[in-house]
């Protein structure tokens, strides 16, 4: 569980949103919509921990027991245009190499990734000769089969087609029922299966 109360962060002079407080929980999914620019991808970070607050408070626990700052990141995956992948490594390297950081689900290995998300032509390619719907199922693939309990997706749809739309919401559907679920976006495509939805412009 995630739970901000009286929120807020500013860069220099500018409040990006204020007096934010919010419980996110565990089995829910939430979609934070807002313009271009409104501050959905700084909220987002703060939830993943990246970015500290500039005032109120924010507090992670699983089952009540509070998760230090330091650790939390372990709990947390994300996929953001902004992150990128190494593309010098082929996706069998790139995927191997995140698991040393974060496992997979349960029952999950590498080949099996690799055929979900519908690229073993390219498996032993490297990620720099991918097109750029290529390198987005292999950012929601990094995210989404890690072992967490809280999934952070900043416009997840990016560089997609319809049956890369059609794959990523098959995804959601299989494998993220039980987890914490915030999609960050102005495309209801992409959030349509949130249960509660948050616009950011409420908290300027």
């Amino acid at each position: 569980m995630v739970s901000l109360t009286d929120a807020g962060k500013r860069f220099n002079r500018d409040w990006i949103f204020r007096h934010f407080t919010y419980t996110f929980k565990k089995g829910q999914s939430y979609a934070i919509t807002g313009p271009n620019g409104s501050g959905k991808s700084t909220l987002l970070q703060v939830l993943g921990g990246n970015i500290l607050l500039s005032e109120g408070n924010g507090q992670w626990t699983i089952d009540n027991k509070k998760i230090a700052n330091d650790n939390i990141y372990e709990h947390v995956s994300i996929a953001a245009p902004y992150l990128e992948v190494i593309e010098e490594m082929t996706l069998k390297e790139f995927l191997e190499f995140h698991r040393g950081f974060k496992p997979f689900l349960p029952g999950i290995d590498t080949g099996k990734i690799i055929s979900v998300i519908d690229l073993e032509k390219a498996a032993d390619k490297q990620i720099r000769h991918f097109s750029s719907g290529m390198k987005q199922r292999t950012k929601l693939a990094q995210a989404i089969f890690s072992d967490s309990l809280v999934l952070l997706l900043d416009e997840p749809c990016t560089n997609l087609d319809s049956a890369g739309i059609d794959l990523y919401h098959r995804l959601i559907t299989d494998h993220c029922r039980d987890r914490l679920v915030v999609v960050s976006s102005n495309d209801e495509v992409e959030y349509r299966f949130c249960q509660e939805r948050i616009n950011i412009v409420d908290f300027k």
